[in-house]
């Protein structure tokens, strides 16, 4: 069975918003994990906000350091969980997840292929966690305070949920990249 799995960048204060703003250096361990990924799934969720934000950019990339990146989102079959959303039509390989979440994602999970990695979205990533939809959740923490009213990761009335850590490391610029799986 495929694994739905998440890589997300956070700070210290737990904020996963907008990490272009607070985050200070990209390091080669961390470009190392993020191209595992790009090895290990083949399928992509996506929440609405990051579907919309990404959507507008990812297909113009066509050169550069992100060229490859890029041609693998591009080409990958991406589903967007979104209640706001009427059409995804607007980037290729993109299909509109609507009704019952659990469903959905059992049934990709069910399928033939790789992992099914979560690409930002963290609302989408707390749904999938409370769900026990997640297998697994890798987060890259960065050594800052993020703060100014950015959004968290977990807001204050996220039910509790336990995970084992499965691995953790520093890099070379001060991330820890933590891998954890719920505890079932």
């Amino acid at each position: 069975m495929r694994k739905v799995v998440s890589g997300l960048f956070v700070s210290l204060d737990g904020v996963a918003q907008s990490p272009n703003e607070w985050q200070f250096a990209f390091d080669e361990e961390m470009g190392a994990t993020l191209a595992g990924t790009l090895e290990t799934a083949d399928t992509i969720l996506l929440g609405g906000v990051t579907f919309t934000e990404w959507a507008g950019y990812w297909p113009t990339v066509t050169s550069g350091e992100d060229a490859g990146f890029a041609k693998w989102i591009n080409e990958s079959p991406k589903y967007v969980v979104s209640s706001t959303l009427d059409s995804v039509e607007d980037w290729a390989n993109s299909t509109l997840i609507r009704g019952d979440l659990v469903t959905a994602v059992n049934e990709l999970k069910s399928g033939d292929g790789k992992d099914i990695t979560v690409a930002g979205s963290p609302t989408l990533v707390r749904s999938l966690l409370e769900l026990d939809l997640l297998d697994e959740l890798v987060l890259l923490i960065h050594p800052v305070v993020a703060g100014e009213g950015r959004r968290k990761l977990f807001t204050d009335d996220v039910p509790m949920k336990r995970l084992q850590l499965v691995e953790a490391r520093p890099t070379s610029s001060g991330v820890i990249i933590a891998t954890y799986r719920p505890a079932r």
